[in-house]
């Protein structure tokens, strides 16, 4: 029973303004104990997914996908860490990384990614970042890479290269959560033209609910991976 599955957590509040009693195992599971989950959608039950699967792609975007392929499943295309970044004031920021494609560091490497609570090196994951001039016409889409392999105008205009990464993640009333970039507050993660449909392709679009928790079509619920066909329309009934 899909009741069976939901867990009390006591007064969690993950990124405001709704304090969270009772939650999901799988929203607890993504921003409490960063395990991967996959982002399903509010609107037509799809996923997100990278574009591009190769851990070498950092130029292409992130779309929604309505059945999950085994190429995708294998390559853990369906799945993504929400990963904690830091804070903005009292909020949490978190960076929404890819787990297909992620590199494990080479011993004795340049790059560092940090270390995990048992001291061993954590994973190169690709992150979702957001080009400098969104939301405008012209430059609200989203890529997925490193850091130090996207281009000059999806990195950091204050000099954080990770600044275009960043995001809030607000918790909504109706039991999702909506993605809020630090660089563009007025916008959040959607899709072009407002249609979601098949193949959608996520860009940052005008949060025109007015504040963090965004707008019901823009919801995504965390999903774990045996969640996948769990219904979880029933927040709407």
């Amino acid at each position: 029973m899909y009741t069976q599955e939901r867990t009390a957590m006591a007064n969690l509040v993950v990124g405001g303004p709704v304090a969270v009693n009772s939650y999901d195992n799988a929203i607890v599971a993504a921003l409490v104990e960063n395990r991967p989950v996959m982002l399903v959608h509010a609107f037509n039950g799809g996923y997100l997914r990278p574009a591009e699967l190769k851990a070498e792609s950092h130029d292409k975007g992130v779309k929604l996908a309505s059945a999950l392929d085994p190429a995708t499943k294998d390559a853990q295309g369906h799945l993504w860490h929400i990963t904690p970044g830091g804070f903005f004031g009292q909020r949490p920021l978190y960076f929404i990384e890819s787990a297909a494609g992620q590199v494990q560091p080479q011993p004795g490497g340049t790059e560092d990614s940090g270390r995990g609570d048992d001291g061993a090196p954590k994973p190169q994951r690709r992150r979702i970042t957001v080009h400098q001039d969104a939301p405008l016409s012209t430059a609200d889409t989203v890529q997925v890479g490193l850091p130090g392999k996207t281009g000059d105008k999806w990195r950091g205009k204050n000099g954080a290269t990770e600044d275009t990464q960043l995001w809030v993640v607000t918790v909504t009333p109706w039991g999702g959560i909506t993605f809020v970039p630090i660089t563009h507050p007025d916008a959040i993660l959607g899709f072009k033209d407002h249609t979601v449909a098949k193949d959608s392709e996520a860009r940052l679009t005008y949060n025109w609910g007015g504040d963090f928790t965004g707008t019901v079509i823009n919801t995504f619920y965390p999903r774990l991976p045996n969640e996948w066909d769990v219904p979880y329309h029933h927040v709407f009934t």
